[in-house]
């Protein structure tokens, strides 16, 4: 407690009463937290109850009447509890809506809600596996199959910051272990994976490990957009931050796309990924033009850098036009929210009025020079109905650059009035304040400028206001997600290196067999680390006559492990046994069973990059949606499909490649 002495000197010592109110008010605030924090974990309870209903009849019902109903249902229950858990992850961080001290006021963006999981008993599957394949006692990795059921308890609720990054891609890299250890074509862990759809609602489930990792890197994406939209985007660096996140984001929903298709859920589905990378490079387009206008220091004579700002802005609105198209075409329109596709329309119509508006502040305040002019004109588009040959735009004259300007703020002032139209016609958007506040705040100071230039003398004919040439300094490219910073050991490493010891490979345990050393030594020759191989047996040594054969591995010497060990660690255990000899247990690998015949109707994978062949194979019970198709569900790696069916209505923006300090993750091409 900080003390403050009296002006007499008598208080010393005694607590201040400004102080003391002080304490009060914070107490009554931490009171009030705890207060809205209990309230929100009841409606999450009640939203849980609601859905777990929903979802028993959505399961039990085959009237499509009233699966339709359901799903709608299950939509809504979604979005209150993505909203509830926002809510309360602000309350846990301290941070509430006005976070941001600054007085600059940024458009809000559209962050996406993590899908939702059950949980999962990892245990009788993988003791059962461990024991039957391995040859060990399952009961012994107890404490492996606990980490990994902590692990995945703790990913279905990460922070909304690089925590929970490291997290959920944590988890990840120990679903490309387990993926690369247990899986084989003939054999599945027989777990349902349940995950709830992050756009509807609605559940779905398969057996296929490939959907358990496709949920867990979507939500590595939607993450990704959260930490985006919550960044200081009124300052250069949080505009930079923005922009890298949702560039994560879409790199995310790429490799998702890519790698995954005949997804169970409407979300991880390809038009929906597609429409969603769209989504993330805009904002991340948006943030360069962020950052490229802090509105204190720009100086309104500046005509290149208003006119850059103009192009700028004409390229956001040209992305988000792309976007508002795809979002409008079915499928992608029956899973989006309506409230996204709206947002979307208001910022294509709001950016494409700031580029008029920009233009409009060059023509009207600024004085190109001669050499200046050839580069404003490339700024202009000739008008749509213009039948003339593209030639020069900008006026020469003073009073002619005035009209123009004049015009532009014209069209600047409808778009801002239409942008605010269709802001009022959606229900969601008009709770949103802070975005009707944006787009007020420049149409104000729109119309102030027009007032300022219009003249009570001005008979002059209007011109015509060409549209902006859209263009950008930077134009953002989708980044791989950092999948290797959550990249941690093998939880099941003490079953031995996965080159050998998998569920993909066969072997025979043989020993543990003395072996002696002769005349010539033991008899053998060793190489490779991990586990150390037999490389050539002399015929009539002692490994001969001991049984060892080459291509053996050594997994023991002397009741010691060694499946992990060196080449050298190996030599000098035998080199240390003496005359005595040395006890040693190997693994023969045996020829690889029969792949699976045409008329095997066991799980057939496609290695250990996925998944799932054919919905029946897998016995997946994913409701259907009311236009489902018959096809596979979800498989890894269609390049075996490419060219038969088109990705995106558009091209999406390539993946950057990732570093070359990146180590390459088991599970992926």
């Amino acid at each position: 407690m900080i003390l403050e002495e009296r002006p007499d000197g008598a208080g010393a010592g005694e607590e201040s009463p400004r102080l003391q109110g002080c304490d009060s008010l914070t107490q009554i605030q931490c009171g009030q937290l705890q207060s809205r924090r209990a309230q929100i974990h009841q409606q999450i309870d009640k939203e849980l109850q609601m859905r777990t209903g929903a979802e028993n009849l959505y399961r039990a019902t085959s009237n499509n009447r009233v699966r339709e109903t359901v799903a709608l249902e299950l939509s809504y229950v979604n979005s209150n509890l993505q909203l509830l858990k926002e809510e309360l992850e602000e309350l846990s961080g301290g941070v509430d809506r006005g976070r941001h001290g600054s007085e600059a006021v940024t458009v809000p963006m559209i962050p996406l809600g993590l899908k939702e999981t059950k949980e999962l008993d990892w245990s009788t599957p993988l003791k059962e596996l461990i024991s039957v394949h391995f040859g060990e006692d399952g009961a012994s990795y107890e404490a492996e199959i606990r980490e990994l059921e902590a692990l995945r308890q703790a990913m279905r609720t990460p922070s909304r910051n690089e925590s929970g990054l490291e997290l959920l891609t944590a988890y990840y890299n120990q679903l490309c272990f387990l993926d690369a250890r247990f899986l084989t074509p003939a054999r599945s862990l027989g777990l349902f994976f349940h995950w709830y759809d992050s756009l509807t609602g609605v559940p779905a489930q398969q057996r296929a490990l490939a959907f358990e990792k496709g949920s867990v890197l979507f939500n590595i994406g939607a993450l990704h957009t959260q930490i985006g939209a919550r960044q200081d985007r009124s300052c250069a660096e949080g505009a930079r931050r923005a922009m890298e996140a949702f560039q994560r984001a879409a790199g995310a929903f790429s490799l998702l796309r890519e790698n995954f298709s005949h997804a169970p859920s409407p979300d991880m589905s390809a038009a929906s990924l597609c429409a969603l990378e769209q989504l993330m490079m805009a904002q991340a387009q948006e943030c360069v033009f962020e950052g490229l206008s802090p509105p204190a220091s720009m100086a309104p004579q500046d005509c290149l850098a208003q006119l850059c700002l103009a192009q700028e802005a004409a390229q956001v609105a040209a992305e988000y036009r792309l976007v508002h198209r795809t979002m409008a075409q079915p499928p992608v329109h029956d899973y989006v929210p309506v409230s996204w596709t709206a947002l979307v329309h208001v910022k294509a119509e709001y950016f494409r009025s700031l580029a008029h508006y920009h233009v409009a502040m060059a023509l009207c305040n600024g004085s190109p020079t001669e050499g200046e002019l050839p580069t404003h004109e490339q700024v202009f588009l000739q008008p749509p109905t213009s039948s003339k040959p593209r030639g020069p735009v900008l006026p020469q004259e003073l009073e002619e650059r005035r009209q123009l300007g004049k015009a532009h703020l014209k069209r600047a002032i409808l778009g801002q009035e239409e942008a605010l139209r269709l802001h009022a016609l959606c229900r969601v958007l008009r709770e949103v304040d802070l975005l009707r506040a944006v787009i007020s705040q420049t149409l104000q100071r729109s119309l102030a400028k027009y007032a300022e230039l219009d003249r009570e003398d001005d008979f002059c004919e209007a011109a015509e206001a060409p549209d902006i040439q859209p263009k950008t300094h930077q134009k953002p490219e989708a980044r791989m997600p950092r999948l290797s910073q959550g990249k941690g050991p093998d939880i099941f490493h003490r079953l031995g290196p996965l080159s050998v010891f998998s569920a993909k490979n066969r072997w025979r345990l043989v020993g543990p067999v003395h072996l002696t050393r002769g005349e010539g030594g033991f008899g053998l020759t060793l190489r490779g680390d991990s586990p150390v191989l037999i490389a050539a047996v002399i015929p009539g040594s002692q490994a001969a006559a001991a049984g060892l054969k080459e291509g053996d591995y050594i997994v023991s010497v002397n009741g010691q492990p060694c499946r992990w060990w060196r080449h050298a660690e190996v030599v000098t255990e035998l080199k240390a046994a003496g005359e005595a000899g040395a006890s040693l247990q190997v693994v023969s690998l045996l020829p690889s069973s029969r792949l699976p015949s045409l008329g095997d109707r066991r799980p057939v994978l496609l290695g250990p990059r996925g998944l799932l062949r054919s919905q029946r194979e897998h016995g997946c019970k994913t409701p259907a949606s009311t236009g489902a198709s018959p096809r596979p569900l979800l498989n890894w790696s269609r390049k075996a499909q490419q060219g038969k069916t088109g990705g995106c209505p558009q091209p999406c923006a390539p993946v950057k490649p990732a570093p070359p300090s990146s180590s390459k993750h088991p599970g992926w091409p």
